[in-house]
């Protein structure tokens, strides 16, 4: 979902057409600078690449005459939208109908002019990134108890016309990877890619995250089998949004305290920060909390919306520290 970040920015992640009519869409991370009047994208997020690391790709606000839906236009390319921008248009993928709606609406609005009326005065009012999002974001909440601990968990508007069973569907699909796995990878709770704090080097990295009823483990990409660490949730005393975000610069940070050490680790957006430390929380109350059962641990993978991302390594030959 996008975001505003502590720089007032609208963030995001998105798959983008870079290459007009190639049907290659490629994950970007996009951000609205309304103050700069650009939209950008980058690799990754610029708080994981090398300091000074450009942009990749970027449109004028000026130059953008419309935002539109476009599943209808490019129907084998679920929740698409298109950028009309000149004579180009930039067609690109959000991560569910809820991110495209919000999409087109915060770009919709980045791009409007608002004529002032006579009389009034000359400066035309423009609308604040988080006007922007709150004006999208009319949620509402229900608390239920797992493990005898109330977890509070935000369900979809009926007016958004998307049930449950659609959510995710996009990412699961397009990620084949798990249907080779076998049967055991089918029992995870939550799947996804963040970033996280080496132990040494304190150096950031981007890792593909597994969470079962078991144990949460890391890998290198969504490709690799082989976990680069496995943390058995009975050594994980603590899962919480962490305190020190703005002393370590960080968006969407939370933190993971286990026997050893305290796992620093930074998820894309607020939403999948806070669905993360829900759904660790949650394993872990399953795992010890009474009345343990097979139906616990559906409760905990449907609260916590899991969902699996694609991810293409932005580089190669990093050393291996973690």
């Amino acid at each position: 979902m996008p975001y505003v970040d502590r720089q007032n920015r609208i963030c995001g992640f998105l798959d983008i057409e870079e290459i007009e009519n190639s049907g290659r869409f490629l994950r970007r991370y996009f951000i609205l600078d309304t103050e700069q009047g650009n939209l950008l994208w980058y690799m990754d997020n610029p708080q994981n690449l090398p300091k000074g690391a450009d942009n990749v790709g970027f449109l004028k606000l000026t130059y953008i005459s419309k935002v539109s839906d476009a599943t209808k236009l490019r129907p084998k390319a679920e929740f698409c939208f298109v950028i009309n921008a000149g004579m180009r248009k930039f067609y690109l993928q959000a991560n569910d109908q809820q991110d495209l709606v919000e999409w087109i609406s915060v770009l919709n609005n980045a791009t409007k002019i608002t004529v002032p009326k006579s009389g009034e005065s000359q400066a035309a009012y423009v609308e604040t990134p988080q006007e922007a999002l709150g004006a999208m974001k009319q949620v509402s909440y229900k608390t239920e108890i797992i493990g005898g601990v109330p977890i509070i968990t935000a369900t979809q508007e009926q007016s958004e016309g998307q049930n449950g069973s659609d959510r995710g569907k996009r990412a699961q699909n397009q990620l084949p990877y798990f249907l080779s796995r076998g049967a055991q990878d089918q029992s995870f709770i939550k799947a996804g890619y963040c970033v996280k704090q080496g132990a040494v080097m304190r150096n950031w990295k981007r890792r593909y995250f597994i969470l079962d009823e078991n144990a949460l483990s890391y890998y290198k990409s969504d490709l690799d089998r082989e976990a680069l660490r496995v943390i058995p949730l009975k050594e994980i005393h603590k899962v919480q949004e962490c305190k020190q975000s703005e002393l370590m610069m960080r968006d969407n940070l939370f933190e993971m305290v286990t026997n050893s050490r305290t796992f620093f680790i930074q998820a894309d957006s607020p939403e999948d920060m806070h669905s993360w430390i829900k759904a660790v929380s949650g394993a872990i109350v399953a795992q010890r909390g009474p009345g343990r059962s097979a139906n616990t641990i559906r409760q905990v993978r449907r609260l916590s919306s899991p969902c699996i991302q694609r991810y293409t390594p932005f580089c190669s030959g990093e050393p291996r520290t973690e």
